[in-house]
């Protein structure tokens, strides 16, 4: 016989579900039933798979560089304890609790000061331009990306590493023979997480490197301008067929790091 907490749990996951459940569901009862693929035309297909494959590249590119930042982040937070660690860990997660769009705003703050317009004057250009897309998308995909490794770092009991080194091991080697095997969960879900959710990014992409059709556009930037258009049926078609593609692209991920993780 269950106990009542199981009964909780089950229902937890229940309500869950569902609440998932009914994002996916509302689009397809709008459509009716129907082919939301006829209702896209071939021009509009060219522009989608731009936007698909932009969206794709910089979000990748984003969450890699996004990785190497928040690795050695997360495990140096995990293990020094300092006064006013607090404090750092609340300025690194200044993306996630920050608007969208006020995180735009202060990164073309940020663009436009001496520094910021000698790069983007000498080196190569930013606002408004895909390379934009990828400084925006960094932003939001670091903060959960450290946030996940300084927590699965903070979980790996620090003995393991004190054994590795009592057997002759360098502070490098035990995080690189112990510690990495055993976070490797950890990592593949922050690449995943930091790069599903930059992926779906609108406001701090559309503030930094602006919404151009055709040239800086993103999935989200699509839909938003077929929503623009009035055209609610074909916004939902894109709805759904851009969660179809964000999806498979995930799970595609997953099975790769995945695999190679086993």
């Amino acid at each position: 016989m269950r106990s009542w907490f199981n009964w909780v749990l089950l229902l937890a996951v229940g309500v869950s579900v569902s609440l998932m459940a009914m994002l996916v569901v509302a689009q397809g009862v709008y459509m009716g039933g129907g082919d939301p693929l006829t209702e896209i035309t071939e021009r509009e297909w060219r522009e989608i798979g731009h936007s698909i494959a932009l969206g794709f590249g910089c979000a990748t590119i984003a969450s890699v560089l996004a990785l190497v930042l928040a690795l050695p982040t997360g495990f140096a937070l995990a293990r020094w304890k300092f006064a006013g660690s607090w404090l750092v860990e609340a300025l690194l997660l200044i993306p996630v609790i920050m608007s969208p769009m006020a995180l735009g705003v202060a990164i073309l703050l940020v663009l436009n000061s001496p520094p910021g317009r000698w790069v983007d004057d000498h080196v190569f250009r930013i606002m408004f331009e895909p390379p934009g897309i990828v400084l925006a998308q960094f932003f939001v995909a670091y903060a959960f990306a450290v946030l996940i490794l300084r927590t699965t770092f903070a979980g790996i009991d620090v003995r393991l590493e004190q054994v590795a080194r009592f057997l002759g091991c360098t502070r490098w080697q035990a995080f690189r023979r112990v510690t990495f095997p055993l976070s490797r969960g950890g990592i593949v879900a922050a690449f995943v997480l930091g790069w599903a959710r930059s992926l779906g990014d609108f406001g701090t992409t559309s503030t930094v490197a602006g919404a151009v059709k055709g040239y800086t556009e993103t999935p989200p930037i699509t839909i938003y301008f077929a929503l623009q258009s009035l055209s609610t049926q074909r916004a939902v078609a894109l709805s759904i067929l851009l969660t179809v593609v964000c999806i498979a692209g995930l799970v595609t991920v997953r099975l790769l790091i995945g695999g190679r993780r086993r």
